[in-house]
């Protein structure tokens, strides 16, 4: 199984993920002690899984519904890392160090904070 997790306060209001194959593993809620200015102080963490052959899907699905600023997901599945963004996906095998710095780089562009780029 894949796993991933979001942040409910990453999705843009009125959206929605529907018909995928994901099973709940835990939902956490929790005060950031790293917030930006445009970030709410508490955070509800949701962590699930999937069928790893539904990795693709379930990332392109995430990116239909970020936030378009400062938020991102992450998947595991296959030995694969998927870092997801509003509109756009990094894929890479877990571990490669290039990769994660393009999708590092990306993140601190659409203001991702570099203390919250921790997906490693």
């Amino acid at each position: 199984m894949g796993i991933g997790y979001v942040l409910a306060e990453s999705l843009r209001p009125g959206s929605r993920i529907e018909e995928l194959p994901l099973t709940l593993k835990k939902v956490e809620r929790y005060e950031v002690q790293n917030a930006t200015s445009d970030q709410p102080p508490l955070w509800t963490g949701i962590e699930f899984e999937f069928p790893e052959l539904e990795a693709e899907r379930v990332a392109d699905a995430l990116a239909a519904v970020l936030d378009e600023r400062g938020w991102y997901a992450d998947l595991q599945a296959n030995g694969e890392t998927f870092i997801v963004f509003a509109g756009r996906v990094f894929h890479y095998p877990t571990g490669d160090k290039g990769a994660s710095s393009e999708a590092r780089d990306y993140g601190l562009s659409v203001g991702v904070p570099a203390a919250q780029l921790d997906w490693d």
